[in-house]
């Protein structure tokens, strides 16, 4: 049986796909905002990137402890979807009033990056309450799915509302979505896995489990090493992209939602064959692929040059193959993880793996927008797509290569 005709899981994706198309307008509207509103540099972008980002760093082990204790995280997602709504439609609010400032855009996206990590610490108890463990791949490329299609919808229908309304006024979409998110949430029902009874002994000890776990597992170390490589030389050139795309090579809001969105065209491709090449190659060497296929593409970016058709080519074709490089990376390796982890550990496990991961974002955003004003955009966007495509090289010595099925849990 198709899994969207599982009444629980379908209210996940749901829920899920509503909200990652709204992301998708915030990811474009937000930094628009800042740009063609508030004139934001090169540092300004890489500080407002690092807000949303340094939540991850700073909770991600407290509120992995915190949330193996809770029994319904289903009702936490839901008040985060609640809250960053509200966040979000403070922005075009203050725009209204003529009140907007860089200051309130740093607060604001720090604040709904807090409230990101207490979401995305609970879904994965929630992704597995509501999926057979035999489906994970399927029930992933179904959301995933969903995530490449907001790539393709979401700055396309962002780069309109921004260019008919005003980026502030394109973020009341998000704030939308948040509560149709929340909606879909509250419809699910099935029951979350037992939670152990409060143990005795300090925060410390209590984050060190999930660290251990992490350190000590020998797939899960090299995949976070690979990961956070790609992720801290990524996030680099995302904070300067819009920047470069819009200033350096003269593309329009318009334009570049229509470039990001047709591009993203390869995410859905991606999600297609994510389970295809898993089964073909294994799902560790599946993951590989995606580790160097999601990078390497993005050299067109600081490449791009010539006739306008050339550069907007060149983007088309940087953003298709990135995105089914996404989705054969992210579909594999969180099939792997969502395995591989025990019930009791799984928020901690996972805090502790966006610690690092998520935590190390904000540092790659605030260090290409340093380097971006230090020694220029385009030859950072060139240090940061090499590094990126270097951070699968800590695959190679480590099991990973050699799964061909979803691993055992971990004892």
């Amino acid at each position: 049986m198709n899994l969207l005709r599982d009444r629980e899981f379908r209210n996940l994706w749901l829920g899920q796909s509503v909200s990652l198309l709204g992301d998708q307008i915030t990811f474009i509207a937000v930094p628009l905002a800042a740009v063609l509103v508030l004139d934001a540099g090169p540092a300004q972008m890489g500080l407002l990137g690092a807000a949303a980002l340094i939540p991850h760093l700073l909770l991600s082990l407290p509120a992995g402890v915190w949330l193996d204790q809770v029994a319904r995280r289903r009702r936490v997602m839901i008040a985060a979807d609640l809250a960053r709504a509200v966040l979000l439609a403070s922005i075009p609010l203050a725009y209204g009033l003529d009140a907007l400032t860089l200051g309130q855009l740093y607060a604001i996206a720090f604040l709904t990056g807090c409230l990101a990590v207490f979401f995305d610490l609970s879904y994965p108890t929630l992704f597995v309450s509501v999926t057979p463990r035999d489906r994970y791949i399927e029930g992933n490329s179904l959301i995933h799915g969903s995530r490449s299609f907001s790539q393709v919808a979401g700055p396309t229908v962002g780069g309109f509302l921004v260019q008919v309304f005003s980026a502030p006024f394109a973020l009341l979409a998000d704030a939308v979505s948040f509560l149709l998110s929340a909606l879909f949430l509250g419809r699910v029902r099935s029951p979350e896995p037992p939670v152990e009874a409060e143990q005795e002994g300090r925060l410390r000890a209590r984050v060190a489990e999930g660290l251990g776990f992490i350190g000590r597992n020998p797939i899960f170390r090299p995949t976070l090493a690979a990961v956070a490589t790609l992720n801290f030389f990524n996030y680099a050139f995302h904070a300067l992209f819009l920047l470069y795309a819009t200033r350096t090579l003269g593309v329009e809001a318009g334009t570049l939602g229509l470039v990001l969105g047709a591009g993203a065209v390869g995410g859905i491709c991606g999600a297609l064959l994510a389970g295809r090449v898993g089964r073909a190659l294994g799902v560790g060497r599946a993951f590989m692929l995606g580790c160097f296929l999601f990078p390497a593409p993005l050299v067109l970016v600081p490449l791009a040059a010539g006739p306008r058709l050339a550069i907007l080519g060149m983007l088309f074709a940087a953003e298709f193959l990135s995105g089914i490089g996404l989705m054969i990376l992210d579909i594999n390796a969180g099939s792997i993880m969502f395995a591989l982890t025990p019930d009791r550990l799984r928020a901690r496990a996972t805090g502790a793996f966006n610690f690092v991961n998520w935590g190390i974002r904000p540092i790659g955003s605030l260090v290409g927008g340093a380097l971006g004003a230090w020694i220029g955009v385009r030859p950072t966007l060139w240090i940061a797509t090499l590094g990126a495509i270097a951070g699968a090289l800590w695959l190679v010595p480590s099991p990973v290569p050699g799964l061909r099925e979803l691993p055992e849990e971990a004892a």
